[in-house]
């Protein structure tokens, strides 16, 4: 399976790319997230405000992934 990762905001900063594509046997965005949590540079994504969303529909870590699917992690936004 493939899938394209993309970082938004400060997590863009934190792991040094705009995006990046995948390639494995990844069941959920949960699953993409801790593929990418355990390696140095991305620990970013082990904050529990983290959100997230599957071709551009904001969705919770269970959401399942099919191939070629888009995943965004960002941080949360505030305005006012």
């Amino acid at each position: 399976m493939s899938v394209n990762v993309l970082f938004f905001a400060r997590y863009s900063e934190a792991v040094g790319l705009d995006s990046l594509e995948m390639e494995g046997d990844f069941a959920t965005v949960g699953a993409v997230r801790e593929a990418l949590a355990g390696d140095s540079g991305f620990e970013v994504l082990n904050e529990p405000s983290l959100m997230c969303a599957r071709n551009q529909e904001l969705c919770s870590l269970d959401e399942p992934l099919d191939d070629g699917d888009e995943v965004a992690f960002f941080p949360p936004v505030t305005g006012g």
